[in-house]
């Protein structure tokens, strides 16, 4: 655990935030004893599973870990009621999600879930009218917006979109080098004439010039450059995917949860989850007496 975490969460959910990356943030709203946690407690959830603060027991844990990776994918909030029962269930209510975890102990605790997910990034290049006014209205409809003059300015990893609007200044290497790194938006700014033949004079496959938007932005009949930013942007908007996920979840084909083969809790299915390897697969577990159960008698669970 970054020890920073330990004594300051919300320091090391800033330092998260600046390196663009999602977590869950999690606080203790209210429990009803005997549980470990107690009102206040605080924890971030990131995208690998690891949970760093405290939130409540193993138990409680694992049901948490499970639930933030739900909302990592869907980029929304829910409060996290968890209270045991004789078997799981999951009920899910308009802005509450009440999990029943036979492994608890007794009590109830609820936990606010809060999805942090990085503002959309765009990459501007010029330092022109069009260029000044995207960054401005992109920063209104709150995208991370980063202006740049360079041609060689690196393209970050997970960019939503890249717009040259340079008036035809060192605007090829940046067109090319988004298009291959497979940024989902990219636009140029330029006339119906002079577009195609800068597509034409990319260092790209043609699938690949294919997906460059030129001239970049809806047809709306835009005039002068806020208008003109203003089209680009809802292009971006309208080409996006409906349901943007955080870049470093686990790939939608990849298993979210597996069953506890002890008790029968679903578990996430990430490193920082309990798990075991037995007969060449992985076995996932909710806390550490299940795990220890099924390594001693696996044939009795697996039965």
């Amino acid at each position: 655990m970054n020890p920073v975490a330990r004594t300051d969460p919300d320091a090391r959910a800033e330092e998260l935030h600046a390196a663009r990356r999602p977590f869950v943030r999690a606080v203790v709203v209210r429990v009803e004893r005997p549980t470990s946690a107690k009102p206040g407690d605080r924890a971030l959830i990131l995208p690998d599973g690891t949970i760093e603060g405290f939130v409540g027991g193993v138990c409680a844990e694992s049901t948490v870990r499970l639930q933030a990776l739900d909302l990592l994918e869907s980029g929304e909030s829910t409060l996290l009621r968890i209270t045991p029962a004789a078997a799981e269930t999951v009920k899910s209510h308009e802005g509450l999600t009440e999990v029943a975890n036979p492994c608890l102990s007794g009590g109830t605790v609820e936990i606010f879930l809060e999805a942090v997910i990085p503002a959309p990034l765009l990459h501007v290049l010029g330092d022109t009218p069009v260029a000044r006014a995207l960054a401005r209205i992109g920063a209104a409809l709150d995208y991370d917006v980063r202006p740049t003059t360079e041609p060689d300015a690196p393209i970050a990893p997970d960019a939503a979109a890249v717009v040259a609007a340079s008036h035809g200044r060192a605007e090829e290497a940046v067109l090319a080098a988004a298009l291959r790194a497979g940024v989902p938006y990219v636009g140029l700014v330029a006339s119906r004439r002079r577009g195609p033949a800068v597509v034409a004079a990319l260092d790209a496959s043609e699938s690949d010039k294919a997906r460059l938007h030129t001239p970049a932005g809806l047809d709306i009949g835009a005039a002068g450059p806020a208008e003109i930013a203003l089209s680009i942007l809802a292009e971006i908007i309208e080409s996006r995917p409906r349901h943007r996920a955080a870049k470093d979840t686990p790939r939608k084909d990849t298993p979210r949860a597996a069953t506890d083969p002890v008790c029968g809790m679903s578990v996430a299915v990430s490193a920082a989850s309990l798990h075991l390897e037995h007969a060449g697969t992985t076995w996932y577990f909710c806390n550490p007496t299940c795990r220890q159960s099924f390594a001693e008698e696996p044939g009795r669970f697996l039965a």
